[in-house]
């Protein structure tokens, strides 16, 4: 049976389910492929697991429709890791009970971790669609991938951008303590630092709060010329906001975990001229034309940036187990390290020996009119536009 949810009706179904399980595709084949996406469905970053959720579910439904791989028919069975480690360790034990083959998935890198534990204790290949903290997978388990760069390939980057081409002579760093936040921020601040840049503040705050005044307080009295935030939108866009009514001019930028579009809602006009590293999102890539306009079409909104990281990875997934001919999770596992090159809407790209993109691509996006713009990427030895 093929399925087509409208973003409304799969609103309504997130809101209902809480840690329950989501189960899209073909449940009624007798040769079926269970895809297993652990993301966040609810608390702060609910958004960014929807967006991901439908991404697989666009996939599955795109694949089911051409017959399925490999006489195998794509159940994709949605749970709820809250951004929590508690919480995650249970959605996968979740997973793991109802059978799955594969995961695909993640956002917090937090969350990823006791994830990727329990898939590798029963051999469960992982793929990871915007999780970029560098020790899943510099732990050595042969089942995890990764469809998007690291922190350590985005930190340099920042840096980069930061002291080549904003010109930053003292700069802040911000973070907020998770797994993935602490790990760009120490990435970005070493790349600083052996640039000769000064970093006259490097601290983080709790997030989860609704007023961060005496933070920016002492982020403005070290004066930096730029602040570097590398926690998520939703405390990024109180930020913007309260930075603004503190009269702060300091060049704000965040890191890829504030790409969300949530982050202009929050910060409203505020957030006009705010600057994001990160990889590309679909509104500016060729190769994701026909991705945005199933997923508009399908859900009547325009989709998130990490949908389509997550809409490769089931990709990609399928294009191995259309060549094996089976979902034995240590062969799928062994075919996942021999492609040589897949051509994803995210672009093409391969998985290293630890599992991971190649390449990476970043580029720096802008509010700009209320959305985000393409702006800077480095090409040739220059920033030049996007």
């Amino acid at each position: 049976m093929r399925l087509r949810y409208t973003a409304v009706a799969t609103l309504v179904l997130l809101a209902a389910v809480g840690t329950t399980s989501l189960a899209f595709g073909s449940v009624g084949s007798s040769k079926t492929l269970k895809i297993g996406v652990p993301v966040p469905l609810s608390g702060d970053y609910a958004s960014a697991g929807q967006d991901i959720l439908r991404g697989a579910q666009l996939a599955a439904e795109k694949i089911n429709a051409a017959g399925g791989v490999a006489g195998f028919k794509i159940k994709i069975i949605g749970a709820d890791d809250a951004c929590s480690a508690q919480t995650a360790a249970q959605a996968a034990q979740k997973l793991i009970s109802q059978g799955i083959n594969i995961a695909v998935g993640g956002y917090c890198s937090s969350a990823s971790l006791p994830e990727l534990q329990a898939f590798h204790r029963v051999g469960i290949p992982y793929v990871l669609d915007a999780s970029t903290n560098p020790q899943l997978t510099e732990q050595g388990f042969p089942e995890v991938f990764r469809t998007i760069g690291r922190d350590d390939k985005q930190g340099p980057f920042a840096a980069s951008f930061i002291a080549g081409f904003l010109h930053g002579k003292r700069v802040a760093v911000g973070n907020d303590n998770t797994t993935y936040s602490k790990g760009l921020a120490d990435n970005t601040v070493a790349a600083l630092k052996s640039a000769g840049v000064d970093v006259v503040f490097n601290d983080a705050l709790t997030p989860g709060q609704s007023d961060y005044t005496s933070y920016l307080t002492k982020v403005g009295q070290a004066k930096p010329n730029v602040f570097y935030y590398t926690g998520y939108f939703a405390e990024m866009g109180l930020l913007i906001k309260q930075a603004q009514q503190l009269g702060l001019t300091f060049h704000m930028v965040g890191g890829d975990a504030c790409n969300d579009n949530t982050l202009i809602k929050t910060a409203g006009s505020a957030a006009e001229g705010v600057l994001v590293t990160t990889a590309p999102i679909p509104q500016f890539l060729a190769s994701a034309k026909g991705f945005l306009a199933a997923y508009t079409k399908g859900y009547h909104t325009s989709p998130g940036p990490y949908s389509m990281y997550e809409y490769d990875g089931v990709g990609v997934v399928a294009k191995v187990i259309a060549k094996i001919k089976t979902t034995n999770a240590k062969k799928v596992e062994k075919a996942l390290h021999l492609v040589k090159l897949y051509h994803g809407v995210s672009g093409d790209f391969r998985f290293d020996n630890h599992g991971d993109r190649s390449p990476a691509v970043y580029i720096v996006i802008i509010v700009k009119n209320g959305g985000f713009v393409a702006y800077r990427q480095f090409k040739n030895g220059n920033w030049v536009p996007a």
